[in-house]
């Protein structure tokens, strides 16, 4: 174990959030490990107490509390990740310049590390994306583990800076496409409930929904918008839906939909499971069986880029087993609009 440090943030690690500083400084380190220590006091910044989700900036002084020494790997290999995997994360490539670099992430991989993630996320997997570069392209925004789709990364500092403040500032748009239960009456509207943390960590993690007219009742909750619009249903089973976060909340869209009463198909937390939402056979009348894993995809994101100040749109397609869901209940992507939001905006 080394001892007690006080370590400056350097100008050239810029502006970042406090546990991504301590990941990239100590490897070793869980996510979890940052957040108690950060909960318990241990770690602070020019003296104050500090959570993992503040951001430091260069010449802020950062006490770091004894830390087990990095371990050395039983297997070293030259940049850590294996051939499969570097060429799995390359073929997810749907944009790449100087500045950025844009997934189509697959369903079932984190996006980081943390409580309940395993080893195996794409910031783990970025040593494959340098393509020359000295430092590894840096997450700017996060998918959920099940979640597909549409997940940008910035190759600078500088471009990590603007486009972090882009999305934290909802200076982007994101369209999500989803199969849900039902059919939602009306067809178009907002669902503006707050949400707040129902209990549980990582994997287990699950949000509330709040009535807005009883938000002053829960200090912890936050305001949250998601706007909806049925593109195609079947009957009065199951529909296709584009949703727009307006604000981006964990779980929103998941607790949203299942708080409307159309749970997402396949999510599990949220009720998107149930044989009293879908019925036992899910398959019937579509001439096989729709996928159990969940059907949500981060479909489209505009963005202003950050060097070029131009505004960019990027389409991730559909992930295998939703691609198949379409198929089997003859939906076409041609016949729907992009953004059905467009006249909102």
């Amino acid at each position: 174990m080394s001892g007690v440090k006080l370590l400056t943030v350097s100008a050239d690690e810029g502006e970042q959030r406090l546990d991504r500083w301590f990941k990239r400084r100590f490897p070793q380190v869980t996510q979890g490990a940052v957040e108690k220590m950060c909960r318990t006091g241990q770690v602070r910044v020019d003296g104050a107490r500090a959570k993992a989700a503040d951001r430091v900036a260069p010449g802020m002084v950062i006490r770091v509390p004894p830390l087990p020494e990095a371990e050395a790997p039983s297997r070293p290999r030259a940049d850590g990740v294996s051939a499969a995997d570097a060429r799995m994360i390359q073929n997810c490539i749907i944009f790449k310049d100087e500045h950025m670099i844009v997934l189509n992430k697959p369903p079932g991989l984190p996006s980081q590390g943390g409580s309940g993630q395993g080893d195996r996320h794409v910031d783990g997997l970025t040593e494959a994306l340098k393509f020359g570069y000295k430092d590894r392209p840096k997450l700017v925004h996060r998918l959920d583990k099940d979640t597909s789709g549409v997940l940008v990364l910035a190759r600078t500092d500088r471009v990590a800076r603007a486009l972090s403040e882009a999305f934290r500032h909802r200076n982007t748009r994101k369209i999500y496409w989803a199969v849900v239960a039902g059919v939602p009456q009306p067809k178009q509207g907002s669902i503006k409930y707050g949400l707040m943390k129902g209990g549980g960590r990582g994997d287990q993690e699950k949000m509330i929904c709040i009535h807005p007219a009883k938000m002053a009742d829960h200090p912890d909750a936050k305001r949250a918008q998601t706007d909806y619009f049925t593109l195609w249903f079947l009957g009065s089973r199951l529909s296709w839906m584009a949703l727009e976060p307006i604000t981006g909340r964990t779980h929103q869209l998941r607790a949203h939909m299942a708080e409307l009463g159309h749970p997402i198909l396949g999510d599990g937390k949220y009720g998107g499971s149930n044989s009293e939402n879908l019925g036992d056979g899910w398959g019937a009348g579509t001439g096989g069986d729709l996928s159990r894993k969940l059907h949500l995809h981060a479909r489209r994101l505009t963005v202003e880029h950050p060097i070029l100040k131009t505004e960019m749109t990027f389409t991730a397609p559909l992930p295998e087993h939703m691609a198949r869901t379409w198929k089997l209940l003859d939906w076409n992507e041609r016949d729907v609009p992009e953004d059905p939001f467009e006249k909102l905006h």
